[in-house]
């Protein structure tokens, strides 16, 4: 068997309508289009990818994302050229976004490039590009902090 990527992925959310807000203006400028909207839900599919967003139970309400905590580390959405990336880090501008790091290229694997932000919650996303076969070109190696177990923060 071979999967044919990733359907989707559900964050629960801390406060469900500033990330409503955040979410609903984010995926459809990433080319995502809103297929359920609704009191407890927000959820968006394109590009072979659903990104949703749901409401928190009652007593986690006003809870945030912490970063090395058990669960998600973080999501990264692909773009397709590396101009998209830097398109996308004006846009999280415009809108507020927390940056934790600007746009630039790390070791992750040939060309990588990458802008890495936060939403209202704080859950951790990134858009990156990584041109030509990335980490299945001949000789290509996984690097940064994957290579050498650094990578948590």
């Amino acid at each position: 068997m071979e999967i044919n990527g990733v359907a989707h992925t559900f964050i629960t959310a801390g406060n469900f309508a500033a990330a409503r807000a955040f979410y609903g203006q984010l995926l459809p400028f990433l080319g995502l289009s809103v297929v359920a909207d609704s009191e407890n839900t927000f959820y968006c599919v394109g590009g072979r990818t659903g990104f949703g967003v749901h409401a928190p139970a009652p007593e986690y309400a006003g809870q945030r994302f912490r970063q090395g905590s058990v669960g998600l580390h973080h999501h990264c959405f692909r773009a397709r050229e590396r101009g998209d990336v830097d398109a996308a880090h004006d846009f999280l501008v415009r809108i507020g976004a927390k940056i934790v790091h600007e746009p630039r290229e790390d070791g992750f694997a040939p060309g990588y490039y990458s802008v890495l932000f936060e939403d209202p919650d704080g859950t951790r996303l990134e858009i990156n590009h990584v041109p030509g076969k990335g980490l299945f070109a001949p000789g290509a190696q996984i690097g940064g902090g994957y290579a050498d177990g650094t990578q948590n923060g």
